[in-house]
Parts: C-alpha cells; structure tokens; sequence
C-alpha cells in the first residue's frame, strides 16, 4: 500500500480549562473513545494511545485501545507520540500520524490523505480549511496560515494574516492542528531548541519553520472540525452529535 501509516494520539489528563480531558463524556462515549474509534475507521494500520496516566490507559484498554505509557515530564504532545514510536520500535521511514486526543471529529479525507503528501522537500505536512467568519478571523484562538504558491507555510500566527492593507481579502485560512511526517522527522523535531517566534506566539509549528523545515499545508473544503478544549466545547460537540444523528 503506497500510502501507509501509524496513528498515535497523544492522552493526557493535566488540562487546565477540561481537567481529565480525554475521559469526559460526551453523548454516552468519553473524548477517548470517539477519537480511538475516528482513528479505527481510517486507513492506518495501527492506532496507538500515547499516555503517561493510569486512569486513562485503563480506559483506553477497556475500549480495546493499544496503550504506550510515556514519561510524565513531556511537554508536547509531539514528544510524547516520539517517545512512544521509539518504545513501539517504529522504522525511521514510518510515516506517522499525530491525531489529538482532543479531536473526535476530524474528518476522514484529512486522516487518509496527509501523509501522501510527504516527501524529500515536505518532510512535514498538515491541514487547513477557509476561515470566513469575521469574529473567527480576528480570533487569537483562531491560528492563520499562511502558504506559497506550491502550498509550503509561509508563516502561522494568532493575528490576521495576511493583514488586509492594500485591499479586502477573502482566502484566510485556519490551520488544523493534526500533523504527519516520517518517524526519522519526528526524532529529529524533538531534537530542536524552542524559538522566539515560537514562544511569542505559542506555537509549536514556528520551531520547525525557523529550523529550516518546509511544511506542506494541505486545504481541503470542509466546515472546521470541533476540538474539545472547554466544557463549553463539550456542549457544542453533543449538540453537533445530535444534529447528524
């Protein structure tokens, strides 16, 4: 199969606006579970739960999940998901999927397709969608991306760009959280010292683009998934549940 690839979902429990994150409940299955069965319906060829908490490897494994426990000084969940590949025993050249465990709706195209698009020159890639809404636009929770034209990021940043200056614009795009690469990449990004712009804006992506790494963004034409951050988030997802039942 030419496009095969490992799932890893980093699981951890230390979140301070959704204490116990991926055991909350939403509409009769914990956050856990609907990401671990999203990742089950793909096309990889194996899921991991990379975690360095009791509770939820426990749980993990009552619903039929292979669990990694890792160190509990990780600070990322890119270095959780590399510790775990390592302890698996994956090849340099397995390409891996670092889904979030915060992410039970992200849609399956974007789960098939990103690792096809890594190569020598793009040994990163992730996803993106349009960004319409006004109030989402000038969000500092929203993050912007901005690419080439052969689709390599450019810049991510919380503030709008690109900034509308000479004329208005209609091409904002939100960047997904959700990244492939090789194993041999993903050792090497954990290698790397953190940045200015990166601890400026918080994110984690300028290290790689200030180290010298292209990243390939992908967009592809689909409503933003919901991510589960808040109980606020968690509200917002049973409703969107029980609106596709």
């Amino acid at each position: 199969m030419a496009n095969e690839f490992v799932i890893i979902v980093p699981a951890r429990a230390g979140s301070s606006r959704l204490p116990n994150k991926p055991l909350a409940q939403i509409d009769g299955k914990s956050l856990l579970e609907r990401v671990h069965e999203l990742a089950q319906s793909s096309n990889a060829t194996a899921t991991y739960i990379a975690t360095d908490n009791e509770a939820i490897r426990d749980h993990a494994h009552s619903i039929g999940a292979e669990v990694i426990m890792t160190s509990q000084t990780h600070i990322s969940g890119m270095d959780r998901i590399a510790e775990a590949s390592r302890l698996i025993g994956l090849s340099p050249e397995t390409h891996i999927l670092n889904l979030q465990g915060d992410e039970p709706f992200m849609p399956l195209d974007i789960i098939n397709t990103l690792t096809s698009h890594l190569s020598s020159l793009t040994p990163i890639a992730t996803a993106c969608v349009p960004l319409s809404n006004p109030e989402d636009i000038a969000s500092p929770n929203e993050v912007k991306v901005v690419r080439s034209l052969s689709k390599r990021a450019m810049y991510f940043s919380r503030s709008v760009i690109p900034h509308e200056f000479t004329a208005s614009h209609d091409g904002f795009l939100k960047h997904l959280g959700i990244y492939a690469y090789s194993n041999q990449t993903l050792q090497e990004l954990t290698t790397l010292e953190p940045t200015d712009n990166e601890l400026q804006e918080r994110l984690e992506q300028l290290r790689f683009l200030d180290h010298g790494y292209n990243i390939f963004v992908e967009d592809y034409a689909c409503v933003p998934p919901i991510g589960i951050d808040t109980p606020e988030d968690v509200e917002r997802a049973i409703e969107f549940i029980k609106s596709h039942e």
